[in-house]
């Protein structure tokens, strides 16, 4: 590489990560609470936009926290935009998502519902980060979310399962540590790799008829390993590495669902793919 591109990217990478710092935390804070941005029950669809959007937080999650910068992003471009909470534990406040996964789908499926009642629209869409990027397919398979979904955007979802960059391997060599991880956090253990859930999930195939899909996914992700056990393979399945959107950008899996603006924008590109415009690094900036 020639030596002024080694000091651009660099550069690069820094202005896109002040970008994706900077720009939401000023729309968070003009949203406010989410009852003065999102999570309005009194919201109705737009002709524009006719569907609501559910958003799903990741495992250790919240419906606020996972939130602060999509959520705003949204609303401002004309959204309904609604966010649960799910797979609580009993005395473990803030941090969720850490129950059983098929328990979490009929949460899920419960919201979905509620918000439907409320807006008036006949479906929704859902973006969801990590473990809220696949659990929701739990519900589409076999809760009947096919009917009430028209598009599922995972942002760095766990839908293969993850071996944490080898570390779950190394469960059978400690007696009782995997009977420990799913008494204690059965979310976690149902997002290990060839867990039982992910199993049953996956058997026959990753999609469902009626659904459109979209995965993002990023090369540093260290989370869900290896980054390409994201995908899914299907009809109406895109598959997006965020780096072929943005080769500087060097967001993790934590970043690409709270800040990372060039995320937001492809997720308004799958939202609304007739409006769709290309997302390119400069997309931090709108």
């Amino acid at each position: 590489m020639l030596p002024w591109k080694r000091v651009l990217r660099p550069l690069a990478a820094l202005l896109l990560t002040a970008a994706a710092v900077t720009v939401p935390a000023t729309t968070a804070q003009a949203a406010g609470a989410p009852s003065s941005g999102w999570n309005d029950y009194s919201c109705k669809p737009s002709a524009a936009h006719p569907r609501p959007v559910v958003l799903v937080h990741g495992t250790l999650g919240n419906s606020v926290d996972n939130w602060l910068g999509l959520a705003p992003y949204l609303k401002v471009r004309g959204y309904c935009v609604f966010s649960l909470d799910y797979g609580q534990l009993e005395g473990v406040p803030f941090f969720h998502g850490l129950g059983p996964a098929e328990k979490s789908a009929g949460q899920l499926k419960g919201f979905v519902d509620k918000v439907l009642a409320a807006t008036g629209a006949a479906e929704t869409d859902v973006v969801g980060h990590s473990q809220g990027g696949m659990m929701p397919r739990y519900y589409l398979k076999f809760l009947g979310g096919a009917a009430k979904v028209n598009a599922l955007v995972g942002i760095a979802p766990s839908n293969h399962g993850t071996d944490l960059n080898g570390f779950t391997k190394l469960l059978p060599y400690f007696p009782g540590a995997a009977d420990l991880l799913s008494k204690n956090t059965p979310a976690l253990a149902d997002q290990v790799t060839g867990s039982a859930f992910l199993a049953k999930l996956n058997a026959g195939g990753d999609t469902v008829p009626g659904v459109r899909y979209t995965v993002i996914a990023t090369k540093y992700d260290e989370v869900v390993t290896p980054w390409r056990s994201q995908y899914l393979n299907g009809p109406d399945v895109r598959n997006v590495l965020l780096q072929d959107l943005c080769g500087v950008d060097l967001s993790e899996h934590v970043a690409v669902g709270l800040l990372d603006r060039v995320v937001f924008h492809e997720v308004a590109n799958a939202l609304d793919p007739g409006r769709a415009t290309p997302t390119t690094c400069l997309s931090a900036f709108e």
